[in-house]
């Protein structure tokens, strides 16, 4: 990958593991320092209680050829954010990029039961997690990044506005966060405009996150006999796939195009020409909706 970041600065908050980690490494690759920030450190685990480290991520950015920078910080708490905005400007003096990609309520989740049988405590734990992180981090992030047009915020959500629209996301909870994100990037948009800033809301398709790959029981080596517990696993990507999305739009001087919008890496390989690291281009929404929910056999050629 060309340098073509070297001299931006960029904060993925939420960069511990997943999408999150990828991202910060892509944006590393091509050249750009990157700050990791998240609850899991060598300090101490969040409450996902999971190995990932933000420091495994900026070493990894590093490694990539960029500088990674971990911050641990707990998006949720407006002091933690506000301290971690003023290093970034005292150490940087700006920032180009903001990624909002703070999650971390996969175990909170309670699939395909309606909002009676939902659990309040761990539904509303959920949209504090994945919206109101993104809020309290863009309300102290924005206004350094406002002071050279040209900055980008991408939100990272699961489903492209197209898609949640269309369909049910099997939790009241889980629907509500998801479509939140993609309207807080419509929001940024609006907002940024005036100061030349770009907003887009970007989802991965069906990802290989660590988490993934321990429920299918695999590894990233032998991902594809996961195909055995479902055939349609083999649409799914690496979060490197994302990653390089985000570092396309990044380097795009015409990113402005997308302002608004709700993407989704699959579609924006096309325009850009990036890969997933085996090479191939999965479009996993579009195979979602003519395979999937057409009920047709697992069958990803010419969806990747």
């Amino acid at each position: 990958m060309t340098k073509s970041l070297t001299g931006k600065v960029a904060l993925v908050a939420g960069a511990t593991r997943g999408a999150g980690r990828q991202i910060a490494v892509q944006l590393g690759a091509a050249g750009a320092t990157v700050y990791t920030t998240g609850r899991s450190s060598r300090a101490g685990r969040s409450e996902l209680d999971r190995p990932e480290t933000i420091e495994e991520t900026a070493e990894l950015v590093t490694a990539a050829g960029g500088t990674g920078i971990a911050v641990r910080v707990d998006h949720l708490v407006p002091d933690e954010v506000r301290a971690l905005v003023e290093r970034i400007d005292a150490e940087q003096g700006q920032l180009d990029v903001l990624v909002n990609d703070v999650w971390g309520a996969d175990p909170l989740i309670t699939w395909e039961k309606p909002v009676w049988e939902q659990p309040l405590d761990a539904g509303f734990r959920t949209l504090r997690l994945a919206v109101d992180t993104h809020v309290i981090t863009s309300h102290f992030a924005l206004p350094l990044l406002i002071r050279r047009p040209g900055g980008l915020v991408v939100e990272i959500g699961d489903g492209t506005k197209a898609y949640n629209d269309d369909n049910y996301r099997l939790s009241v909870f889980y629907d509500l966060a998801k479509t939140s994100v993609n309207r807080l990037a419509f929001t940024w948009a609006h907002e940024l405009k005036p100061y030349g800033g770009t907003a887009v809301a970007l989802s991965p398709g069906w990802l290989r996150s660590e988490a993934m790959l321990e429920h299918f029981g695999v590894t990233e080596e032998n991902w594809r006999d996961g195909a055995a517990k479902d055939p349609h696993f083999l649409i799914s990507e690496t979060p490197a796939f994302v990653g390089r999305a985000v570092a396309a739009l990044a380097a795009d001087e015409d990113r402005n195009r997308w302002s608004g919008q709700s993407v989704s890496a699959g579609e924006l390989a096309k325009v850009y020409g990036f890969t997933d690291v085996d090479g191939s281009q999965p479009d996993a929404y579009r195979y979602i909706i003519e395979v999937v929910n057409a009920g047709k056999p697992a069958d990803v050629t010419d969806y990747r």
